[in-house]
């Protein structure tokens, strides 16, 4: 594999784990895990619109790296593997998912 195609698969991975916990920040019960507070509605909003775009911008670098049959399989285990991780990461340490959404600072939350 050519080294630019290894970097295109590592920007996937990025975009990937970063959707995967805009996504899990975007549910009320993980955002009083990570931050002790639920977000307002459009800032959860914001959230799962960045989630989602993350993740097509991880299938376009998978689709970058390979050919498209490949990049397709490459992409939903690399979304597995993401999902799983920012499992794992919720279960032991919650707070380092507030590195993910700085802008979502603890003084602005709503009420619910």
């Amino acid at each position: 594999m050519p080294e630019g195609d290894a970097a295109w698969l590592w920007v996937a991975v990025g975009c990937a784990l970063a959707g995967m916990g805009w996504l899990a920040l975007a549910l009320p019960a993980h955002a009083l895990q990570a931050w002790g507070g639920v977000p307002s509605y459009l800032q959860r909003r914001r959230l799962r619109a960045a989630g989602g775009a993350a993740l097509l911008l991880s299938l376009a670098a998978c689709l970058a790296a390979d050919h498209a049959t490949m990049a397709v399989l490459v992409w939903v285990m690399l979304l597995a593997v993401a999902a799983m991780a920012i499992a794992l990461l919720l279960a032991t340490r919650p707070r380092w998912l507030c590195k993910l959404a700085p802008w979502i600072g603890p003084r602005r939350f709503t009420g619910g």
